[in-house]
């Protein structure tokens, strides 16, 4: 099966209102199934760019396409509240008409933490804030009722979500990463879509089939979580302008990461035998933020035929 191709946008590498409204446009009018994009201040390393407020650049979506499916990949629990991303994310959705893919994950980029004054947290402690915060959310959207909840990190006490979403049960959680214990363990009991994150063929193979262990403990099938891979890309029109994109790097290196290297032909290739894996959806990392030219020749190669 194909899988679905989507655009996802580093949005604090450069991202501004003009760009983001000109590559959202150019994404829905190519035919892009979706359009995901990163929830950062900054970037690991300096230099610091321009960067664009998450959530408020997908309520500008929501309201200004109408086809695209969309995202952020992902939104971290170390800065975000659950209350308020479940109350955003729910109401973005309804704006959109039901557009929304929620991903979310626990945060990782120490800088920004530590610049904007955000605890993010030992590892240990990091994935129980994150367990809590994704059943906070669960829960707010899926329980009509009100939510009581107790736990280390959150506590909620008779909590119900007004509006309710349109939707029913909000829009589908998306669960980010490619951790064989925390992450997919948490994905399998809450997630509607599995997204691992620069990983090559086989070590997809094998997250994919521990996901399917674990679903089976919750009780789940294993057509219940989509599978996504978002990853990287270096495309060029021909062998010259691969090798000139790739600026020296070695390239086998690159492959390594699961990023997706090569011409039209090459790159139509490494999508399906991504489908063969099972990946049902794959957004590919589009850093050229002011190469619509790009996007276009990339739409033929992979959308076209």
């Amino acid at each position: 099966m194909k899988p679905e191709i989507a655009l996802m946008i580093e949005g604090q590498n450069g991202l501004n209102w003009t760009r983001w409204q000109r590559i959202a446009r150019a994404a829905e009018e190519l035919g892009f199934a979706g359009l995901f994009r990163s929830d950062h201040f900054t970037n690991p390393e300096p230099p610091d760019r321009e960067a664009l407020e998450l959530w408020v650049s997908l309520t500008w979506l929501a309201g200004h396409t109408r086809r695209l499916i969309f995202g952020p990949l992902v939104t971290p629990m170390s800065f975000r509240h659950p209350v308020l991303t479940a109350w955003m994310a729910a109401a973005v959705d309804d704006l959109s008409g039901g557009r929304l893919v929620l991903g979310l994950g626990a945060g990782w980029q120490v800088r920004e933490h530590e610049m904007f004054g955000f605890d993010l947290l030992p590892p240990r402690e990091r994935f129980l804030r994150f367990r809590e915060g994704v059943e906070v959310i669960y829960r707010l959207l899926r329980q009509d009722g009100p939510v009581d909840f107790q736990g280390r990190f959150f506590r909620l006490r008779g909590a119900t979500l007004r509006l309710r979403p349109q939707r029913p049960g909000g829009p589908p959680l998306l669960i980010g990463g490619n951790g064989l214990r925390q992450t997919l363990a948490i994905a399998a009991r809450y997630a509607d879509e599995w997204n691992a994150v620069l990983v090559p063929l086989e070590r997809l193979r094998e997250l994919n089939a521990r996901l399917d262990e674990y679903l089976a403990r919750e009780g789940r099938r294993p057509e219940e979580v989509r599978r996504s891979l978002m990853t990287g890309l270096i495309f060029g029109r021909d062998p010259a302008e691969v090798q000139r994109k790739l600026a020296g790097r070695p390239e086998e290196a690159l492959r390594a990461w699961g990023i997706l290297i090569g011409t039209p032909s090459a790159l139509r290739e490494q999508v399906e035998r991504l489908g063969e894996a099972g990946v049902q959806r794959v957004m590919l990392q589009w850093l050229e933020l002011d190469d619509l030219g790009g996007l276009e020749q990339l739409a033929r190669a992979l959308l076209e035929g």
